[in-house]
Formats: C-alpha cells, structure tokens, sequence
C-alpha cells in the first residue's frame, strides 16, 4: 500500500508541501537590461526557445 491518508492517525498533524520560507509571494520582479551580465542574456535566449518549442506543441 502506498503512502496515502488510510495510514495516518486522525489527530496527527502534517507538515506543509512546501516550506513557508520558499514559498513565493507572487510579485514579479522587473528585469533592467542595463544591469544585465552575460549569463541573464543568455538565460533569457534560452527562455524564448523554450517558449517558441513549447507553443509548437
């Protein structure tokens, strides 16, 4: 049998999924290209061919 709610006691209490120090509070954060690196441009071209290769489908 599988890890499934039939074998937890009733008063047990179960810890969240995700942690409450990872969770994210849903704000976006602005990206300046002028305080971009290398690594961010290249991030954000592999960004949009993985959008482009995903809306193919």
């Amino acid at each position: 049998m599988g890890r499934d709610e039939h074998n937890q006691s009733k008063g047990k209490n179960r810890l969240a999924q995700t942690p409450k120090n990872q969770l994210s509070d849903g704000r976006d954060i602005e990206f300046n290209e002028e305080f971009a690196d290398f690594d961010d441009k290249q991030a954000q071209a592999r960004s949009r061919a993985a959008d482009k290769r995903a809306k193919k489908k």
